[in-house]
């Protein structure tokens, strides 16, 4: 790289080293008084399946907060612990540790090169972070991030406007409908919820 040319994120599954590993699809449903976090075990090093089983979706902070990622696996494994670690500073604080680690992400010299997105939920709130900075909360009871996100989507929408399944029956069978049209998702599904105090 010459002085002074600017670093660029590579292209989806491409990397100046080679293919970066990679892992797909996650989608989150609130649904009376539940949070349900799904994502697919699949996990990609350029076009070629390297695992089929991988947990994407994972429990911090007492089992209060659930979080899954897409996108490169080492650099969403980094972007959990940072996020442990605000969320432990702020005492179980999900928009404070967001807010928090969206900063540090935009800002940090090594971070910001980061090739992630996070779904991070609690009890109460569902949020969707990027290393450019955006926190977005989704303006209805679904989201999802990853190759697979807009089928999983989708899905959840449908099936939350059309059937009385719970949360975690229809963040499953979001990502069961997505991992049929999705080259980089698989039916390998974990599914982690948190209950609303009020439930």
């Amino acid at each position: 790289m010459e002085h002074g040319e600017r670093w660029r994120m590579p292209a989806w599954g491409s990397h100046p080293e080679g293919p970066r590993i990679r892992a797909t699809t996650i989608v989150a449903v609130k649904r009376d008084g539940r949070v349900a976090v799904a994502g697919d075990g699949q996990v990609t090093v350029g076009d070629v399946v390297m695992k089929h089983r991988a947990a994407k979706v994972r429990r911090l902070f007492r089992e209060e907060v659930v979080v899954g990622f897409a996108g490169a696996v080492a650099d969403a494994f980094t972007l959990f612990d940072k996020f442990e670690q605000h969320l432990d500073k702020h005492q179980g604080n999900l928009l404070r540790a967001a807010v928090e680690l969206s900063k540090e992400w935009r800002t940090d010299k090594y971070l910001r090169h980061l090739d992630a997105m996070l779904i991070v939920a609690n009890a109460d709130q569902m949020l969707v972070l990027s290393g450019d900075g955006e926190i977005i909360e989704p303006d209805d009871d679904v989201t999802a991030i990853g190759s697979g996100g807009p089928y999983a989507h989708a899905a959840a929408k449908a099936l939350l406007q059309n059937t009385g399944l719970p949360a975690e029956d229809i963040a499953r069978r979001a990502l069961e409908i997505a991992a049929t049209l999705c080259v980089y998702t698989n039916d390998h599904i974990t599914v982690q919820s948190v209950e609303t105090a009020a439930s």
